[in-house]
């Protein structure tokens, strides 16, 4: 097999035992790294070439996260039409990565210190902006902080994927409870 053969067929791999670890973990976050390599179907000799530890594997997942988040941040369109709107939209193309984003969420090491990784700060920038779009669109309540209302969003995020996986949430319910829930706290009213 040639070099490039073999690194597609690693990187194939990695992908793999990403995603299966990051379906374990959201079900069961305290799940060993034994669990995880028979979740992936691997070695824990093989998971251990891929990811030295499970800090090494938190922050592959880490990784994975944002780039989740990154690619619902585009398909969302947040600065076309009324920024409600792409707020629904944004919930709708997150739902897929939703168990992931809630497991990462309770990861405290992935937010302390200098180490944090810049991808967060840039989802941030993107919420932000779109929820300040709405406030000064007149859409929005202007006397919650974006930054407030991007860390409820998250919240809401993670509290609905663990809804879902525990079976007290209908999947299909996903974005109209969570959409319905922060925007009906965020809308202006004309009172």
């Amino acid at each position: 097999m040639s070099h490039l053969g073999y690194a597609c067929l690693m990187a194939l791999d990695r992908d793999h035992v990403l995603r299966s670890a990051a379906a374990l973990l959201t079900r069961r976050s305290t799940a060993t790294m034994d669990e995880v390599a028979k979740a992936a179907g691997i070695s824990r000799a093989t998971l251990h070439r891929h990811f030295a530890g499970r800090d090494a594997l938190v922050r592959a997942l880490e990784d994975l996260g944002i780039a989740e988040c990154e690619r619902a941040l585009e398909a969302a369109r947040l600065d076309e039409g009324p920024a409600a709107q792409a707020v629904h939209r944004l919930i709708r193309a997150i739902e897929p990565a939703a168990g992931l984003l809630a497991f990462l969420y309770t990861e405290n090491q992935l937010f302390e210190g200098e180490e944090q990784n810049a991808g967060w700060a840039r989802i941030d920038e993107r919420l932000t902006a779109l929820f300040r779009r709405g406030q000064a669109s007149g859409e929005f309540r202007i006397d919650l902080t974006p930054a407030w209302l991007t860390e409820a969003l998250y919240g809401l995020l993670a509290s609905g994927a663990w809804a879902v996986t525990e079976g007290r949430v209908a999947r299909k319910d996903f974005t109209y409870m969570i959409a319905e829930l922060l925007l009906g706290g965020v809308r202006r009213t004309n009172a």
